[in-house]
């Protein structure tokens, strides 16, 4: 879940959990950590047409998310960072 300051500038102020409710910390304007930002449309199919869901997870409710999964996620070293 994400706040913003005012709706005109868009800055994100606070970041928050949607699973455990966690606050992630910054520093001088920088997240201190990483976090999950999901987002989905639902088309046509599916009980949600028309709808838009957003949430974010921190890294340890990514975590236990992504092991109830059947099919484990694909992991690629990246060599580069930015």
């Amino acid at each position: 879940m994400r706040k913003y300051m005012e709706k005109t500038t868009n800055p994100c102020h606070v970041i928050i959990c949607n699973k455990c409710g966690k606050k992630i910390d910054k520093k001088d304007g920088l997240q201190k950590e990483e976090v999950f930002h999901g987002e989905v449309r639902w088309g046509y199919f599916s009980n949600k047409d028309g709808e838009t869901h957003t949430f974010d997870l921190c890294e340890a409710c990514y975590d236990e998310w992504i092991r109830s999964f059947q099919i484990p996620v694909e992991i690629k070293e990246e060599t580069e960072l930015l």
